[in-house]
């Protein structure tokens, strides 16, 4: 058989940290970052005699991700042990859950070429985190192994989807889609590179037509939409490679090498049974209430896309703008706090996506420590569109905004940066523009328009930048074609 005589069959799971202050299990910080193995207890440590105590905050927020998904939240589910045995795992198991789960069902929706791709949940479950080995050295005669535990411990769900994608780059946006519900709802920081959300995917080809599933292979720990994508795709070509050639694919767990460009094998791949998953005997089950299910449905924030509907229907904006800022709820509210303090829509978009997301990139921050508060930015914005500052001088003081708590009236009235806008005033200046330019003036009057650029850029220039441009467009071109 051709590769193009075989289809991929994919399905992922997805781990996602949940926002807590402390760990599933016991009270120490999830923080990210502290010195290794200073977050940790007797019970995240597993200690003989210490006792797992479930915290509530983790289950609501468990909750509100499976309602967000669509999930049916189940009455009454079960912690288990998931037994294997690796150093980052102290007491010789993990607590999950496994035949009954928090939640079951669901859906995820995106378009895809021309057409709407249908992803369903299989399940959401809560879990523990593991530990962190870090490898040093390369040789086996040098290698040395650190463990640390500050991780252990750290409430997860793991959201498992059906089988039901067919290519790399549908895998890749059905990932994307999902991390922005869960940063939405506020559950999660989608911060892939300190590992608070990441993947497994599970893969396998068939010939195209048929019902049966392949043998699938298991690729762990991805932690970008890039390189699940080149992972996957990787793998489907190895995988046909082997099928074309008369050979079998043998069920395993590989890892992505990003240098290589390829994935590698790690181990053999675990059936359920090799886990000997029995009821965690310290854990009582979990039983939420119909009650508890509707006070969290009642507190969930309006849906990413029927917000951006509402920022296109209700203020007007281009689709694009209303997706960029609506990939945080609280960039979107921030949005509307800085229009309801005065913007115009259209300009507070421009400033929000322009100046400011620039600034909060190279401070490495988000929306919620931006240097900027609502009311700031829409005084900045209302006196560009007022006209009383030119946007060129608007960036200047954008700046001087930044580094200090002077709101833009003033800072413009104390530096005077008013607009120059008295016609008579810029007449002047583009009188004297022009007779330190005959040249110029000449090769505009034969067609040679683009000196206009040029004397517009001089008369600007005259007036330190505060003349109002759509003025000195205007004059000088009545002065040019007198």
């Amino acid at each position: 058989m051709s590769a193009q005589t075989y289809e991929a069959v994919i399905g992922l799971e997805i781990h996602a940290q949940l926002l807590t202050s402390s760990k599933i299990f016991c009270g120490c910080s999830t923080a990210f970052g502290a010195e290794p193995n200073t977050h940790i207890c007797p019970v995240c440590l597993g200690l003989p005699g210490a006792l797992p105590v479930l915290n509530r905050a983790a289950v609501d927020d468990a909750i509100r991700a499976a309602l967000a998904l669509g999930c049916t939240v189940q009455e009454r589910s079960i912690f288990a042990r998931k037994n294997y045995f690796y150093p980052d795992l102290p007491k010789g198991y993990q607590i999950s859950q496994y035949e009954l789960p928090l939640a079951t069902g669901g859906l995820v929706e995106f378009p895809s070429g021309g057409e709407t791709r249908r992803v369903g949940i299989t399940r959401v479950h809560m879990e523990e985190d593991a530990g962190k080995s870090l490898h040093e050295g390369f040789a086996d005669s040098d290698r040395t192994t650190y463990v640390d535990y500050n991780r252990s411990g750290v409430p997860l769900i793991e959201i498992v989807s059906e089988p039901d994608l067919r290519s790399a780059p549908d895998a890749a946006e059905y990932f994307s889609r999902l991390r922005a519900i869960l940063v939405w709802i506020g559950v999660n920081d989608g911060n892939m590179e300190e590992g608070s959300l990441r993947c497994d995917a599970n893969i396998s080809v068939r010939p195209r037509g048929t019902a049966a599933l392949g043998t699938k292979t298991e690729v762990k720990n991805l932690n970008s939409f890039r390189f699940l994508q080149r992972a996957l795709e990787y793998e489907i070509a190895r995988q046909i490679d082997v099928l074309t050639e008369s050979g079998r694919v043998v069920q395993e767990i590989r890892l992505w090498d990003t240098a290589a460009g390829r994935t590698v094998s790690m181990r053999s791949k675990e059936d359920a049974h090799d886990y000997r998953y029995f009821p965690e005997p310290d854990l009582p089950p979990v039983l939420v209430g119909a009650k508890r299910i509707e006070r969290i449905r009642a507190a969930m924030p309006e849906w990413p896309d029927a917000r951006r509907r509402r920022l296109v229907e209700a203020f007007g904006l281009p689709e694009y703008d209303a997706g960029q800022l609506t990939q945080s709820h609280s960039l979107a509210d921030y949005f509307e706090a800085v229009v309801r303090a005065g913007a115009s829509p259209k300009g507070a978009s421009n400033w929000i996506m322009g100046e400011l997301a620039r600034v909060l990139k190279e401070k490495d921050a988000d929306i919620a420590s931006s240097p900027l508060d609502a009311d700031r930015l829409a005084g900045l914005i209302a006196l560009v569109e007022k006209g009383t500052i030119s946007g060129s001088i608007a960036k200047g003081v954008f700046e001087t905004m930044i580094v200090t708590d002077r709101v833009a009236a003033e800072i413009v009235e104390a530096e005077g940066l008013t607009q120059i806008d008295d016609e008579s005033q810029i007449a002047g200046l583009i009188a004297d523009v022009l007779a330190a330019h005959p040249d110029a003036v000449a090769q505009y009057r034969v067609g040679k328009t683009t000196t206009f650029g040029f004397l517009v850029g001089k008369v600007m220039k005259a007036a330190a930048g505060k003349a109002n441009p759509r003025r000195v467009n205007e004059l000088l071109k009545r002065a040019l074609d007198a």
